[in-house]
């Protein structure tokens, strides 16, 4: 299924790249699966093998208004192929491909208490000159840290919280 998803992505952020559309269908994208993880009705409809291909395009079209063209024949190829199912999968796959594109770093910062904004800023500013790259950054609060931060920039995380250094030094002291 990765596979294919793959495929899928890459084939769809090509036409996009191509008619300069990489944003505009990130977003029809990202509106389209959300959609459909939101609704189960809408969900079990589009991935069901009981509607036939034509009913899904109609509802389809019903369902989706204002879509790029180019999209809309994606979403139809998809039912068509019977790989709606994918649409996660490629959804996240886009994901990847247009952070790339537009050299996006994401980076989750967590506090134990909620930090001032300038704060928050000024991390995400300290991360983008090290990595060269834009930072697209989420802060969130999560008090079981007790203290500290803990940054997860890409798929490496920065883990400065107290809880870690407690942990940490727990086993220091089993190991003793």
């Amino acid at each position: 299924m990765e596979e294919i998803a793959t495929v899928y992505a890459r084939a769809l952020f090509e036409v996009a790249e191509e008619r300069d559309l990489i944003d505009q269908i990130h977003d029809e994208l990202t509106q389209f699966a959300d959609a459909l993880s939101e609704n189960r009705q809408l969900a079990v409809f589009f991935f069901s093998p009981y509607f036939s291909t034509e009913e899904k395009k109609d509802g389809l079209k019903k369902a989706v208004t204002g879509a790029d063209p180019a999209f809309m024949n994606f979403l139809e190829a998809l039912i068509e192929r019977h790989r709606m199912p994918a649409i996660f999968r490629i959804k996240a796959q886009y994901q990847d491909m247009w952070e790339d594109a537009r050299d996006l770093l994401p980076v989750e910062l967590t506090s134990a208490i909620e930090l001032d904004s300038a704060t928050v800023a000024s991390i995400g500013e300290r991360v983008g000159e090290q990595t060269k790259r834009t930072v697209e950054l989420k802060s969130t609060v999560d008090p079981d840290i007790l203290g500290g931060i803990v940054l997860r920039v890409g798929n490496v995380i920065l883990d400065a919280s107290i809880r870690n250094r407690l942990e940490q030094l727990r086993k220091q002291v089993a190991r003793g």
